[in-house]
């Protein structure tokens, strides 16, 4: 079956929300259906068939050509098949993914991947500030799946993280992986202050050594088949990844401010 294309007609007038365009929601519904879905977020009403050109047929498979960082909510709780978006996107793209691939070939705002739970999100672009992050009041942030971010990633990076893997194959900034609880955050560019700040366990690797807070332990070069295997695993999603856990590293634990079972690894 072919994909559902969206073709946007003009830049959007208002912040819109489009966590409806997912396969799980547009399943069974003809173009009619899918055109006349509210996305608007304001007082004004706005539909799907008022921001795109529809072209196809539900299926499995959509395509959004143009992108907006007025678009918010880009594939939030997508449960399975795939989404491509061809441009920019807005705020909370990813949220609470459980399956499928989100593929954004563009940059994506703050909270990409907040608090998803499985599935592949993809940014070619960079991304904003709590990658993997939560959101105002909640308590933990991603849960599982795989993140992968081909540019840079902003502030607190993987904060509050449970389970699951980010890599971020540019920069990061500051606070990387602060008050991470499990899971694993990959920094293969420089990345700002206080990386690790609070984190209780999980792992955090850096390409290029920052200045640790004090509250970590050196606990010399690391020897662990670990290492391999993970590098191994990391080569088909990505190499800059891979090619960083198959050099040298050293390993430090901490924070010792909190509970003090994470660790984070920089080149020797």
């Amino acid at each position: 079956m072919k994909p559902l294309q969206l073709s946007l007609k003009s830049s959007p007038a208002q912040r819109l929300d489009l966590s409806p365009l997912v396969p799980h929601v547009i399943a069974g519904k003809n173009l009619a259906d899918i055109a006349a879905l509210e996305i608007g977020t304001t007082r004004d009403k706005v539909t799907v068939g008022d921001v795109f050109k529809l072209k196809g047929a539900a299926s499995d498979e959509i395509i959004i050509d143009g992108g907006s960082d007025r678009f918010d909510c880009v594939g939030q709780g997508m449960k399975n098949g795939v989404l491509r978006i061809d441009g920019d996107v807005g705020i909370n793209a990813g949220r609470l993914l459980e399956g499928g691939t989100l593929v954004i070939a563009g940059s994506a705002g703050h909270y990409a991947g907040s608090r998803m739970k499985g599935g592949r999100l993809e940014i070619l672009g960079h991304a904003g500030d709590f990658v993997g992050g939560p959101r105002e009041g909640e308590i933990h942030g991603m849960e599982g799946g795989l993140l992968i971010v081909r540019g840079s990633a902003g502030h607190r990076a993987a904060d509050r993280v449970r389970r699951g893997t980010i890599i971020v194959e540019g920069d990061a900034g500051d606070w990387p992986a602060s008050r991470l609880v499990a899971g694993t955050l990959v920094v293969a560019g420089q990345s700002g202050i206080n990386p690790g700040y609070l984190m209780r366990r999980g792992t955090l690797v850096l390409g290029h050594a920052s200045p640790l807070p004090p509250t970590f332990i050196d606990c010399g070069p690391l020897n662990s088949a670990f290492v391999s295997v993970f590098s191994r695993a990391l080569k088909t999603d990505s190499r800059l990844g891979s090619r960083l856990f198959a050099t040298p590293l050293r390993r430090v634990m901490g924070d010792m401010a909190v509970l003090g079972k994470g660790e984070i690894l920089v080149p020797v």
